[in-house]
Order: structure tokens, then sequence, then C-alpha cells
């Protein structure tokens, strides 16, 4: 026999979704009517009458079709991928709050890496800055870079120079030269982590963010992709590392990770010198980042 609760139950849920709809729907047009066509590359033109963005711009800016943009703005019932909501994040140049707000009414996980994450507290940036010269940052288990000291942010490439979204070590060691060129044993490192990113994957195998990484490595690394193939599994463990970095030529760090949380995520990962020259090469790089951060405007 079905109860009132249970009669009322589905067109509760169903209730609630066409609110996220109109919700994002209205969200969607603001954002699009607030953009001008100039801070996308477009020319405004002699006849626009939007005050933004046209629908058929922000479709093209998203590589979506035009129809299929104007029922989300229409709030209709169609399913939203995450890539499409990344697209669309990014055609509207949307700010991490935002970002975030957008995710949340199309009922989706955002795949992204998180520019502000519960672990890395004003507490444990400090220690980072405290640690120099010693290299050090925070990443989770996907291998985002959430946060780094100056000395990190040189010792294998211009970190701050590349993308957020594009800072993570699995991306990097595969598809940026400078980090490649940095890693003086690169095929070995890039078997040992992509062996951790298998064995640590396996407890995150529905999740859209990691089958996104995995799909964006396997499509733009053969090497990956070769590697991939193997199936070999290993656990994380600190291990001697050799960089040749490009400021201050060859050094040798010990490598340390140091969880911020009872379980095997986000952790803080730490390059000791292994030798006394090493050593004055990671005082020399720091410094060398510290003239560059005084030379960026305040």
């Amino acid at each position: 026999m079905t109860t009132m609760a249970q009669e009322n139950a589905v067109p509760a849920t169903a209730s609630l979704s066409a609110i996220r709809r109109h919700e994002l729907a209205a969200f969607l047009r603001h954002r699009r009517e607030h953009i001008a066509p100039e801070q996308v590359g477009l020319p405004r033109g002699r006849r626009r009458r939007t005050p933004g963005l046209r629908r058929e711009e922000v479709a093209q800016l998203s590589a979506v079709g035009v129809t299929w943009y104007t029922w989300l703005e229409q709030a209709r019932d169609i399913q939203v991928s995450v890539q499409v909501l990344d697209a669309l994040a990014r055609a509207l140049q949307l700010d991490p709050s935002e970002r975030s707000h957008l995710f949340q009414l199309a009922g989706a996980i955002d795949p992204t890496p998180a520019t502000a994450c519960p672990s890395v507290t004003p507490a444990i940036r400090q220690v980072l800055e405290q640690l120099e010269p010693v290299p050090a940052c925070v990443q989770n288990s996907r291998y985002d870079i959430l946060a780094y000291n100056r000395t990190y942010g040189l010792l294998l490439c211009d970190l701050d120079a590349v993308p957020p979204e594009d800072r993570n070590c699995m991306i990097l060691s595969y598809t940026n030269d400078d980090w490649r060129s940095s890693i003086i044993h690169l095929p070995e490192a890039q078997r040992l982590m992509a062996a951790r990113f298998r064995a640590t994957m396996a407890g995150h195998l529905a999740e859209p963010g990691w089958k996104m990484l995995l799909k964006r490595l396997r499509t733009e690394s053969p090497e990956f992709r070769e590697v991939w193939d193997r199936h070999e599994v290993v656990e994380h463990r600190g291990r001697r590392k050799e960089f040749m970095n490009r400021h201050v030529g060859q050094v040798s760090l010990d490598h340390t990770d140091l969880w911020l949380g009872p379980e095997a995520g986000p952790r803080m990962v730490t390059y000791a010198p292994a030798d006394e020259e090493s050593r004055r090469r990671l005082e020399k790089l720091h410094a060398i980042a510290l003239e560059r951060a005084s030379r960026l405007p305040a």
C-alpha cells in the first residue's frame, strides 16, 4: 500500500528539480548579459541589441549547440555534463564562487582543482613560507597542486605562469616541456606517479574529476597511455629525487609526504636538500624567487 508520504515524494523531488533548472537558467542569462563581447575577444558590431553576449556566442565559445544552450536558458529538463558546465564556466568567465554556484545548481560535482581547499588554512600557508628555502607544496590525492611556496614555484618550472587548472603534477609531468626537462630520471618518475595514481584512484572510480583527469591524460599523452596500460600499482613513499633546475643547476632532494588528515587525501609535500651543495643551490633559488616577487606590482 502506498503512503501519502510516498505519493508526495516524487512531486516534491520534481518540484525541487524544476526550481534548480529555473535558477540555473536565470543565472546563465544574467551572466551572459553582463559579459561584454570585447571581454571574450568578439567584435561588438553596430547592430548588437543584446546588452552582453548572444546565446549563439556563448554556445560557440562553449562548443555546444545553439538549440541545446537555448533549452538550457529556457529551463528545459535536459542533462548537463560536467564537461559542458566546465566549458560554460570558462566562456562566461565565472569566478570561483560563481563557478561553484553553477555546479550546485546543476547538481554536479566540479571536477577541477579547487583554488581554495579546507586543508589549506592560513596556518598551512604560513608553514609553507617558513619552510623556505626548502621547496614545499600542498597536493590532494589527485596530484592537484593547491598551494606552494616561492621556492617550489621555481623548482621545476615557473608555476605561477601555469593556469590553475593545469597545476597538476600528472598533467605537468606528461605534457609540460619545462617541467619534464627538470626531472632527471623522467621515465621512472612518470611510471611511479602513474602507479600511485592508479592505486589511489581505486577509491574514486565513479568521481567525475578523476575520470576527466584520466581521460585528458590518455588523450594528450601517448607516454601516459603506454605506462597506464601496464596496470602497475605502488603506494606513496618518500624517496630521493634529482632535478635539473634552469636557474641553479642540479639538486638532489629527499621527498617526504606529510598527511594533513587521517585519510590519504591532502598532504604537504616537502623536498629537503640531500647534501650541502643542494642546500646552497636551494638558497640561491629562494633568493631568485624573492627577487622576482619584489618586482611584481603590489
